[in-house]
């Protein structure tokens, strides 16, 4: 396979198992520290997280040692890959990429290490674009414009039931602007130039819920859209906004509920959600 070209992502991707092993691509773990307990993040129990959260027990986030870059690319070379392409959260949010870029000097193939400017899974369309070029056959740059056009297309847009969390994580971003108002008042987000950004805001989280799919459904327009719920443990919730979505978007090409990166829950907190819109 002389044109054979790997994808590597990190685990913030939120990629749901099934999809990685269809297309072939290596997740790298961030690393959560809950009280004095550090180990890769999809090692912690979901449950367990959200009662630490909720009592306001030390949790926080750390990158990939550059280690298991090294090991990851090292595996893909000795597969048969050519190069690889490596997909990855914000560099704005994270020194994720910073460690992929330390470990790819070290690797004999040519690595390339991509700032997806995002997370989630904006992150893991983009990551799934890329690994189906490179599972066509496609040549390295075609690839990487894959995983680039649907960094440009696709939008993030983020329901937290409180903004506290992402202050304590140090993820607020633009969206500290929003720190103060009545508890009553549910922020809206999105992710713009690689960090947390407000977008709107609405009286209760009903509103908020229903504003978040108009904000969805006008960014979809009538493009084929990929969707995805991100939502750290999926409820009823989450199954309307499906239906929801479905009545106000007319050309969906896909949609689905994932559960998203316990180290993304860490920083927006119980409750909230996620809206992915990637047009095709």
């Amino acid at each position: 396979m002389p044109n054979h070209v790997a994808v590597v992502t990190d685990s913030t991707a939120s990629l749901p198992e099934q999809l990685r092993k269809q297309w072939d691509i290596s997740v790298i773990q961030l690393q959560l520290q809950v009280g004095d307990q550090v180990d890769e993040e999809n090692r912690f129990d979901r449950g367990e997280l959200t009662e630490a959260l909720k009592a306001g027990q030390r949790v926080s986030t750390n990158p990939p040692d550059p280690g298991a870059f090294f090991w990851t690319y090292q595996d893909a070379a000795a597969a048969g890959a050519s190069a690889i392409v490596s997909v990855h959260i914000s560099e704005r949010m994270s020194a994720t990429l910073a460690s992929a870029r330390e470990a790819a000097r070290q690797v004999q193939i040519p690595v390339y290490p991509l700032d997806s400017g995002t997370t989630g899974m904006s992150l893991g369309f983009a990551v799934l674009s890329a690994a189906r070029a490179a599972a066509a056959g496609g040549r390295v740059e075609r690839v990487i414009e894959a995983a680039q056009r649907r960094f440009a297309t696709s939008s993030e847009l983020l329901y937290v039931d409180t903004l506290e969390y992402l202050r304590r994580g140090g993820r607020i971003g633009g969206a500290a602007a929003l720190l103060g108002t009545a508890l009553s008042i549910k922020p809206l987000l999105t992710v713009r130039d690689g960090e947390v950004a407000p977008l709107a805001r609405a009286a209760g989280s009903r509103r908020a819920l229903a504003k978040l799919v108009d904000l969805a459904a006008a960014r979809a327009g009538n493009l084929p859209t990929d969707l995805a719920i991100s939502c750290f443990r999926p409820s009823e919730r989450e199954l309307m906004l499906v239906q929801q979505l479905r009545e106000r978007i007319p050309n969906v090409t896909e949609l689905s509920i994932v559960e998203a990166s316990t180290v993304i829950g860490a920083h927006v907190g119980p409750g909230a959600l996620s809206i992915t819109v990637s047009p095709g």
